[in-house]
Formats: C-alpha cells, structure tokens, sequence
C-alpha cells in the first residue's frame, strides 16, 4: 500500500545498513525483522539510525495512492495498520472524514469526538519513531508493551470481517491473534479476506526456484484457510486497484441522486407530480436503495416524504441508513460566491451515489419558464464523476433534452444504461406509468 503510493518498502528502508553488517539485504529479505535487530545489536541497542531512517523515508507530503482514496471513500469504520505513515488518515480527511488514530495504548480509552473511522497504528507513527515496532526485540515484547492493541485486535478480528492488503502475514503478533482465535473458535471463526499476488517466472532466477515459490504459494493459501481468511488471487499489484474499484462502484450503486425541479408541472399537474415523486421515494426505499437528494424545488418535498414514511415502515431501522438528503443553502447574497459553493456542493453530493436519476427541470426566471440550468449542471457533474446517468425523458423538460443527447450517441453507453434511457423516454400518458420502468432501470444497473 504504502510502495505504491512512493514510499520505500522494509527491505529499500533497512539496505542502508547492510554494508557495515557485512550482510546481503537480498539474502535476509526472507526475515527483515531479523536483520533490524542486528543492526540494533552492532549500535549496542541504540536505535537513533533507525527513526532517522523512519522519518527520512516517510515524509509528510506523499498524496495517498488511488487504493488508499477509494478505502477512504467506502463506508469503513475500522482500519488496522502495520504501516508508520499517515496515508490512511491523510485519505480519510481529504475524503471529509474525521479520523481517530490509535498509535499507542493510551489512545484506546480515549474517544475522538464526531470521528467517521478508527485508524489502528499496532506499529507505531512515524512522527514517534522511537516507539515504532522494528526489531525483534520490539515483536517479542509486543504483547506485553501493546497489550491494549491485541485486545482490541482480538475483538475486531472476532466481530468484523477483514480484508488485508499488501500483507505477508509474516507479524508474529497477528499469527499469534490468530491462532488464539482458531484455538477459540473452531469452525466458527468469522471469515476473512486477503489479496495474495501469484508468483510469476520473471521473478525468479531459474525454473527450480520458480517451481518451488509456486508450491509454497499453494500451501500459504491452504494454511491461511485454518484461520478462515479467503485467498484472493491477483496476477500483480495493479488489480488490487481494479478490485476496490469494483467494490466501490457496487457499493454506490446502492445509492440513487435523484435531480430534478419544476416550477410548471404541465402536462401532468402539480397533483400527479407529487404523488409520483412520493411513490417514488417509497419504492426505492422498499428496494432497499438509499436516496441522495438535493432537495429539488418542486419535487424533493414530495420524494423525501415518501421515503420517510416508507423508511419508519421499516422498523428498528436508522433513518439516515435510506437518506442522505443536502438541502441547497440558498441564503447567500452574493450571486458569485454562491455559485462557486453551489458548485462544490453538487460536486461532494454526486461524489457519493452510482446511479443518478433525471427528472423535469423547469424553473421561473421574470415570469417565464425555462430550463433549470442547476439539473444541467448535475447531469454534467455525474458524468464526471462516472455516475451512471439517466435522463427520464417521458418527464419532460430539460430531462428530455438530456435523454436526445445521451441517445444521439448509443456506443457510449453500456448495454444496461442504453435500454434504460430508451425505456424512460417512450411517451407516456400517465406519469406514474413510469415508475416500474424506473425502478427496474435501477435494479439493472445496481448490478451492472
């Protein structure tokens, strides 16, 4: 994680130091720990070379890698970390997430107010590099020194599920855990999940020792099974990237931006608009999809409501599990600076669904109807922002105008997001004609 966001990994950290021990770093990259022990033992325990190397190889200004953004982004509460740096909590807070990081066992009791994620640091932070664990002397103390840090560890591991990244499962610390969870549990170990790279012949000297790595592979993922943690295997690093992209865009499908305003309802009537909008809200909810909305002028009312009602249907269930709802602030004088907040605002709304839904698009300007330039500029944001964007152009207004643009060029949609707009811009004369077309246009590319 940390390598492919420029830092150095264990072995380009620790080479420095080869030379004086008299040591190939290349022969000791089996036992890393091992070889910065023994460059602790020939300074006679004093370890200054060792956080000068920390705080020279991890400076602050490195940007969190693609992988380390998307995390940020998914709707994860917990991190564990093996690394020193402050790229997850750098990812978070640019992710507009408030991030509690435990870096020592003091920190434990202690509750961050309003935090959105705990980031467990089990071995240290640069910025304290003297507490860092690096040696065997710090792995084999570990349980005594970091007691509160395995507790927590052991809860997590028994109660979440874990996906580890760019991990070797080489720290005897977490074997340890482990193995007292196997021991505890039995089959009823919670499962987990972990990225593990295929050795490829490039990376070898001769076919021999190919040969070998693939067999040990092959008894790693068998082994891990024992603590029920799942192999994913990936041919190289790269489809890590492709894999959380995945997750992610799965996860965002889950969640629908409905766009849309009316100032003249016309051919439908201001009545039928609002009971569609309100049945609306109450079917994807029902669906088990979560609404963002911006609180559209002359619609969200209607769909907010219905979501609502629908969502307190459901019982013991939180009601911001179904919304995610952002009214415009509208009471800013200054018709540039609300623009350019405007601006931002669209851009963080429509940075969280993967499906987004157009409907209408009027408003009066001096007594006139004219298109509502605030859905054009949504619609142009979610495309951006690779949303899936689908104009109902049966609706009218500007949503129709978007949905002829869109059509006008079928070889940039996707199969699903083509037979979803074709379908929602057939002329209809019942509005709410449109809502099982809707829906099921959102059931298609929530698993697209």
């Amino acid at each position: 994680m940390s390598a492919g966001a420029g830092f150095v990994d264990w072995k380009t950290l620790l080479s420095p130091f080869a030379q004086e021990l008299g040591l190939n770093i290349d022969k000791e990259s089996e036992n890393l720990v091992r070889f910065a022990q023994f460059s602790l033992n020939h300074k006679l325990g004093n370890r200054a070379h060792l956080n000068e190397a920390l705080i020279t190889a991890f400076p602050g200004l490195t940007s969190p890698s693609k992988n380390h953004e998307i995390l940020a982004r998914l709707p994860i509460r917990t991190y564990w970390t093996t690394n020193y740096d402050k790229l997850i909590e750098t990812a978070l807070t640019e992710a507009r997430k408030n991030p509690d990081v435990k870096h020592v066992d003091s920190q434990l009791p202690v509750t961050k107010p309003k935090r959105d994620a705990v980031v467990y640091k089990m071995h240290g932070d640069v910025d304290h590099p003297q507490e860092a664990v690096l040696t065997r002397d710090d792995y084999e103390s570990y349980g005594q020194k970091h007691l509160g840090f395995v507790n927590a560890l052991i809860g997590d591991l028994t109660g979440k599920t874990f996906l580890f990244i760019g991990f070797s499962f080489s720290d005897p610390n977490l074997d340890h855990v482990l193995s007292q969870l196997r021991l505890r549990y039995q089959s009823g170990q919670r499962e987990h999940y972990c990225f593990v790279r295929v050795p490829k012949r490039q990376g070898f000297n001769s076919d021999e020792d190919f040969t070998y790595a693939k067999a040990r592979h092959r008894h790693m993922v068998l082994d891990l099974k024992r603590y029920n943690v799942t192999a994913l295997e990936i041919d190289d690093y790269p489809q890590i990237t492709e894999a959380l992209t995945t997750i992610e865009n799965f996860y965002r499908r889950r969640l629908v931006f409905v766009s849309g305003s009316a100032a003249n309802f016309s051919p439908w009537g201001e009545a039928a608009v609002n009971a569609f909008f309100r049945e609306l809200g109450s079917i994807l909810i029902d669906n088990d999809f979560q609404i963002v909305s911006g609180f559209g002028l002359g619609v969200g009312n209607s769909l907010i409501s219905g979501a609502i009602e629908k969502a307190y249907a459901k019982r013991n269930m939180r009601l911001d599990n179904f919304l995610q709802v952002r009214p415009f602030p509208r009471d800013i004088a200054d018709a540039n600076e609300r623009a350019a907040i405007w601006h931002r605002y669209r851009q963080e709304l429509l940075s969280l669904p993967g499906i987004a839904l157009f409907f209408l698009g009027n408003k009066e300007v001096g007594g006139a109807i004219v298109p509502a330039d605030g859905v054009r500029k949504e619609f142009d944001i979610a495309k951006a922002q690779r949303v899936a964007t689908v104009p109902v152009g049966a609706s009218g207004s500007i949503a129709q105008e978007l949905a002829a643009e869109m059509l006008a060029n079928p070889a940039d949609l996707s199969p699903a997001l083509l037979a979803a707009i074709t379908a929602l811009n057939e002329p209809i004369a019942d509005l709410n004609n449109l809502l099982q077309p809707t829906i099921n246009a959102v059931k298609a590319l929530a698993t697209e």
